[in-house]
């Protein structure tokens, strides 16, 4: 493995990359301007977005995944749903949204507004086409080796009937749901990194393992701490 580091403004940075030569892009744009990143010679706005979204396109091989993680600004009382405009541009592009998951905060911070607490952000998974990678994480069934008598191809027919199909076994194992909580903060390891947003170490290596295999080329655009 090895990897390769460069400095410098990602909407430039990006043009020296090949076209159709990246497998797999795990990262998270600046999320408004919530954050102060110290680079204020650069303003983050819808229009530079499109400029990095068409060059991610660009440099995406055909198969495969971008998996963008991104959140709103409440302002004035409304979110800005700038997270659904990326989504939908993306799609304008040419990229299929293969999953829409959630990235859930074990430990988030109350803050008491009138409205209930957020504690997710999304996860985008983009496609070129169909993915050509996906090993699934499992996770073990609650009533694994149990028999059941249909469920597995319950349906209601046209006439509003429900039809039941054989008995079968509940298997071992089944894939991860597409809600993913991790801790963050202080208890885990970004309590040792200056960085104001930093993504769970976890976050990265589940995305990592699940769209990509050993050998592939994956890009983080806006690298922040480096846990991609």
């Amino acid at each position: 493995m090895s990897i390769k580091i460069e400095h410098g403004n990602s909407a430039e940075l990006l043009k020296g990359i090949e076209d159709n030569s990246v497998d797999l892009v795990v990262t998270s744009p600046p999320y408004d301007d919530l954050r102060n990143y110290n680079h204020s010679d650069i303003k983050w706005d819808f229009e530079l977005f499109t400029h990095i979204a068409d060059e991610l396109v660009r440099v995406l091989k055909d198969g495969g995944v971008i998996i963008w993680v991104v959140g709103d600004k409440t302002d004035n009382g409304s979110e800005t749903c700038t997270s659904f405009r990326q989504a939908l541009y993306f799609r304008d592009i040419g990229l299929n949204l293969h999953d829409t998951m959630i990235y859930r905060k074990e430990n988030f911070v109350p803050l008491t507004h009138n409205r209930y607490e957020q504690e997710f952000e999304y996860m985008f998974c983009f496609s070129k086409g169909k993915p050509k990678s996906f090993n699934p994480i499992m996770v073990p069934c609650k009533w694994a080796g149990a028999q059941s008598w249909g469920v597995k191809s319950m349906y209601k027919t046209d006439c509003d009937e429900i039809t039941h199909g054989d008995k079968f076994v509940i298997s071992n194992e089944k894939i991860h749901g597409n809600i993913f909580s991790y801790r963050t903060g202080s208890t885990t390891v970004s309590s040792k990194v200056q960085h104001p947003a930093m993504f769970p170490l976890d976050l990265a290596k589940d995305q990592i393992m699940s769209w990509s295999n050993e050998g592939d080329v994956v890009l983080d655009p806006f690298m922040g701490s480096g846990t991609t």
